[in-house]
């Protein structure tokens, strides 16, 4: 009796094993497949690359119209 039930316990788990190890592999597949992203993802991150840049560019225009209005106040005040 105990035999049988040792037996059955080690099946089962050899069947999980089996079972994860498949899951596995097929995650792995679908990673390398997708480059790791889906296709929402992709786009998601593409529009916040886009909007990080436009940021950027605006921050870095009103830096050269502050540095233009210091010059100008620095001149206006001698």
């Amino acid at each position: 009796m105990h035999g049988a039930i040792i037996v059955a316990i080690c099946i089962g788990g050899a069947i999980l094993a089996l079972a994860t190890l498949g899951l596995i592999i097929i995650g792995i597949i679908r990673a390398a497949k997708t480059g790791g992203i889906s296709g929402k993802d992709r786009q998601a991150h593409a529009e916040e690359t886009k909007m990080i840049q436009d940021i950027f560019n605006g921050l870095s225009k009103m830096e050269e119209r502050v540095e233009a209005l210091e010059t100008i106040l620095i001149e206006r005040q001698k």
